[in-house]
Formats: C-alpha cells, sequence, structure tokens
C-alpha cells in the first residue's frame, strides 16, 4: 500500500482538495484523475517516502555509557546492577 497525494490541476478546487489531500492505495489500483466531492482534474505529487529507523543500538551498553548514562540491571526484588557507564556497582538491597 501506498500514500498518494493529490491536488487540483487547475483552480481551487473543493473544501477537499484545494489544499490537498492524501489517499492510500492498494498496490495495482489506479491513482485518481478527478476529485471524488467535486470532480475536479487533479495532479498527483511526489510525496516523501515514511521511513522507520531502528533504534535498538541506542540500547547497547557502550552506546550508553559513551553518552553518560548508567544502565542497571535487576537481580532480585530492590536490588540492581550496573550494566554500563558510571556509577555504584549496585543498588538497593542491603
Amino acid at each position: 500500500m501506498s500514500i498518494h497525494e493529490y491536488f487540483p490541476a487547475e483552480g481551487r478546487g473543493c473544501a477537499l482538495c484545494c489544499y490537498g489531500f492524501e489517499r492510500l492505495h492498494q498496490a495495482g489500483e489506479a491513482p485518481l484523475t478527478h476529485c471524488p466531492a467535486c470532480g475536479a482534474a487533479l495532479r498527483r505529487a511526489l510525496g516523501t517516502p515514511a521511513i522507520i529507523e531502528g533504534g535498538g543500538h541506542r540500547l547497547r551498553e557502550s552506546h550508553l555509557a559513551r553518552h553518560g548514562y548508567t544502565q542497571y540491571r535487576r537481580l532480585e526484588r530492590g536490588r540492581y546492577e550496573k550494566t554500563a557507564g558510571d556509577g555504584p556497582d549496585t543498588i538497593g538491597g542491603d
């Protein structure tokens, strides 16, 4: 599925198409040629792709320590052990 952006080809168009609108199309579906509300001729604009970037690398211990964060993991109820960064080796417990 892809998102297509439409704008009136000439003139202002109606309330739906005057500023442009987006429509989700299935693969192989033909693009719109006329506004579904007013029938004005439409032109399709090139849209920006949606890029999803993974952020898993930001949680690595080396990344956290390099940027000044401290990470702890739970050992047992109320007791934590340091896995990255500066700070006490353990917290809680005693």
